[in-house]
């Protein structure tokens, strides 16, 4: 890591409770065990005031500015983010359409002076974030919109139930929502080996409120979250306050693009890189 990119983190992050730049001391070790038993037992883990509190204002206000950049379309859509005229079996849970509300800025309209582009690219926080997914490493999204987004999410809004397309998950929430907002999960719904579609039609039918775990957080606060395998959403925002949370994309493999049809939409275009033979992480539906 640069002298540059040291200090960044040193400004952005408390380092006093969670020390990036001093990987494999005491305090590092006892922060990732606690992780790592987290997302064990619930794949999901927060890391409660992870930036400083003299910058969740500007967090809050840099995220404030790109967030009329971001594509808004509401869509119906289903869990996978596959074409809602594809060809499912009966009762497969493909068939559940919902509305999609949210939005979100692509990376390329993302500053590359802003705190979640610094803490995106640092290669301290990526080892840190590895080593609490119990890693050797992880890689940056070779997808030039989506590796890093802002999620826009406004009043009467919500992100419906849905998969990531990477494995592994890192958000912040950047600024709160008035009312509602909540983000509600499913975690290990799936593997990558089984889809488990009868678990996720029950939840999809509102039958399945056991397997639903719901998580309060605060603006500056740490999200890891193995999204690939956890069902997940984020209920109606309500009051006249959007929610803008920054989506950290992480993959285990170099080289992963996300696909032509989630890629349009979500951003309302497609690069060239997405048009060829995309590396994936696995055979899942999406």
């Amino acid at each position: 890591m640069s002298t540059s990119e040291a200090v960044a983190v040193v400004q952005v992050i408390d380092t006093d409770r969670y020390p990036l730049t001093e990987p494999g001391s005491r305090a590092w070790q006892d922060i990732v065990s606690r992780t790592r038993a987290e997302l064990r037992e619930t794949g999901c883990s927060v890391l409660a005031d992870f930036v400083r509190p003299e910058l969740r204002a500007v967090l809050e206000s840099e995220c404030a500015r790109i967030a009329p950049s971001a594509y808004s379309r509401v869509e119906l859509v289903n869990a996978y983010n596959i074409a809602t005229d594809t060809p499912l079996p009966e009762g497969h849970p493909g068939n559940t359409i919902m509305e999609r509300g949210n939005a979100f800025v692509a990376r390329d309209q993302i500053p590359a002076s802003s705190i979640i582009q610094q803490l995106y690219t640092s290669r301290e926080f990526q080892r840190f974030v590895a080593d609490c997914f119990a890693l050797p490493e992880l890689h940056e999204l070779a997808d030039p919109l989506s590796g890093l987004t802002l999620n826009v999410i406004a009043p009467g809004r919500a992100h419906p139930w849905h998969f990531d397309v990477n494995e592994f998950t890192v958000s912040m929430l950047t600024q709160e929502a008035e009312e509602g907002g909540v983000f509600e999960y499913c975690p290990g719904i799936r593997s990558a080996t089984d889809e488990n579609f009868g678990d996720v039609r029950a939840v999809l039918a509102g039958e399945g409120g056991h397997l639903v775990r719901e998580l309060t957080l605060r603006p500056g606060d740490l999200q890891l979250f193995q999204g690939r395998f956890a069902l997940h959403r984020v209920a109606t925002v309500r009051g006249d306050t959007a929610r803008h949370s920054a989506i950290f994309a992480y993959s285990e493999r170099p080289g992963v693009i996300g696909s032509p049809e989630r890629t349009r939409q979500l951003f309302g275009r497609v690069l060239p890189e997405h048009l060829g033979q995309a590396v994936r992480g696995d055979r899942l539906l999406d």
